[in-house]
């Protein structure tokens, strides 16, 4: 079992990643056409998660079931991505990262309505609030890089990408981690190859600049694969709900990244937006958050 210090470096590395990965998309359409950046994440990012899955070691799974398993995990990366990707001509990269904090809201209500699992009532409040919180956004940032469209894109991809986990976990296929990445990543790059026709007018004609070239690199290798490790190398050793912490954390971090580097001003009420969003997302976990503290005193005291 890994150390705690490797634990809380994985960890923070995660956090790191997923707050910068908004930024790195925005920037990679910035001299290269948005569908383009996309197609190019995957091509990259293939033959390095082969590389990784031959160095490990990792069996690939090639039957029906596997084929399944990998189909339905492509939904949370071109899938969802797609949408994200076009959402980038709407919304800055902090309200993007924000948006994906409605991952485990979208996963809870795809739960009550298709898998018929319960929802108690702070989960219920804290759906009320996110909901909220994005309605004042929306309002709120109609001078600024804040578009509904956006807003809508960003809805489809994260739903797209919550029914993805629940497809992969109805699937039930005995496939390692990195295997399920690297065929995900498969189905994907071909997904990506069937719209190269589409799209081929817009191939570039030039070397994108340095700033696109490297956050293109940086999503399809940084995004793509590091976090994918750190993801389930955490789903393995700690609580799921300190793990959903990080859709309070990664957000907020994001808005500041987006502002820094990328100048990306907030008005008030966008900011008051944020905060009431990721409130409501707080209270959604908050009975777990409240478990996981007590079962760690438990654990702690010998009871």
């Amino acid at each position: 079992m890994p150390s705690k210090a490797n634990i809380v470096a994985t960890y923070v590395l995660l956090v790191f990643i997923w707050a910068t990965a908004p930024l790195a998309i925005v920037w990679s359409v910035s001299d290269l056409h948005l569908m383009w950046a996309l197609v190019l994440r995957f091509f990259i990012a293939l033959p390095l998660a082969v590389l990784v899955l031959l160095i490990l070691k990792v069996k690939f799974p090639v039957d029906r079931r596997a084929w399944h398993s990998y189909l339905a995990g492509s939904f949370s990366l071109m899938g969802s991505q797609f949408f994200t990707y076009l959402a980038t001509s709407y919304l800055s990269s902090g309200i993007i990262a924000l948006m994906f904090g409605l991952a485990p809201i979208m996963a809870g209500l795809i739960g009550r309505f298709a898998f018929h699992k319960h929802l108690n009532r702070l989960q219920w409040l804290g759906m009320l609030i996110a909901v909220i919180g994005l309605a004042i956004i929306c309002f709120g940032g109609g001078d600024q890089h804040i578009h509904p469209i956006g807003i809508v894109l960003m809805l489809i991809s994260v739903f797209t990408y919550a029914f993805s986990i629940f497809w992969v976990k109805s699937v039930n296929a005995s496939v390692n981690p990195v295997a399920q990445a690297t065929g995900s990543i498969f189905i994907s790059s071909i997904a990506a190859l069937c719209m190269l026709p589409f799209i081929w007018q817009y191939v570039p004609t030039h070397l994108p600049q340095t700033k696109s070239l490297f956050a293109l690199l940086y999503a399809a290798i940084m995004a793509s694969l590091i976090a994918m490790f750190c993801y389930f190398k955490l789903v393995q050793n700690i609580q799921a709900s300190t793990l959903s912490l990080t859709t309070v954390m990664t957000p907020m971090l994001a808005l500041i990244i987006g502002a820094v580097l990328n100048q990306e001003a907030l008005s008030v009420l966008v900011f008051v937006g944020a905060l009431v969003l990721l409130l409501g997302i707080f209270i959604y976990f908050y009975r777990d958050f409240k478990a996981s503290r007590t079962l760690a005193y438990k654990i702690k005291s010998g009871r």
